[in-house]
């Protein structure tokens, strides 16, 4: 088996069946076949049908009990059987052919990481703005939305993702591997031509404006080295009303 999607979720009930349809879409459009692609739903303790859903669809669920986003994308990491390891956030969508754009990067064996990107499920004047603003650090970082792949021995090589953090692991993990790859002269990508579809429910929820907030957190954290803020975790991911 080629690629494993890992699918951390939590009472994901709703948006699950979206994007697990894409993905049957994509991996019928896969020229390696369909065989090749198994998906993996780490449901993280879930108190609706998130696995009942999941299961419905063909996946695989795996149950991760330590609430943590972290913990869950290492869950489904754990549980996978195939060399590619694929993680995409259960509200978003991917592109029909997202795989074979994957087996052209990854089989060049220049690159050590990869993001597909995304665009919003919908627009707006501070959406618009919020993603032309932070699209400078995405073309320097490679830190971006959408859905995001490696190989199973470099996942395992800098630890998966860390577990100590309540949020920004997604953060962490791609700068840990992108050090490993500059020891071997590979770089990190990015597949804009097979941008997943990401969901705007943080700024329904929080606003559209909500962005520039979240910054001067962010800024904390960093000047602290601080990522342990539960109040703002609670708040924003593990208590945000799902």
């Amino acid at each position: 088996m080629k690629f494993s999607v890992i699918i951390p979720a939590y009472n994901e009930e709703q948006y699950l069946p979206r994007l697990l349809e894409s993905i049957e879409v994509a991996s019928a459009n896969y020229s390696g076949g369909r065989d090749e692609i198994e998906v993996i739903v780490a449901d993280n303790d879930s108190s609706d049908a998130t696995s009942e859903v999941s299961r419905a669809h063909g996946a695989r669920v795996v149950h991760v009990a330590k609430r943590r986003i972290a913990a869950a994308r290492n869950g489904g990491a754990r549980a996978a059987s195939a060399d590619i390891l694929c993680f995409i956030d259960a509200d978003s969508a991917i592109h029909p052919q997202t795989f074979d754009a994957i087996d052209r990067v990854m089989k060049s064996g220049r690159y050590i990481w990869g993001v597909t990107g995304a665009t919003m499920e919908r627009t707006s004047l501070p959406l618009f703005i919020t993603y032309w603003m932070f699209m400078p650090m995405v073309l320097l970082t490679g830190l971006d939305m959408g859905l995001s792949f490696c190989r199973r021995e470099d996942f395992e090589a800098v630890d998966g993702y860390d577990e100590s953090r309540l949020y920004a692991e997604d953060v962490k993990f791609p700068m840990a591997l992108r050090r490993l790859g500059r020891t071997r002269g590979q770089r990190i990508t990015r597949i804009p031509q097979v941008k997943a579809l990401s969901c705007t429910r943080k700024f329904d929820q929080f606003g559209d404006w909500h962005y520039f907030w979240m910054l001067g957190h962010v800024f904390k954290s960093l000047i602290t080295n601080n990522w342990h803020d539960e109040k703002l975790a609670d708040r924003y991911w593990y208590k945000s009303g799902r």
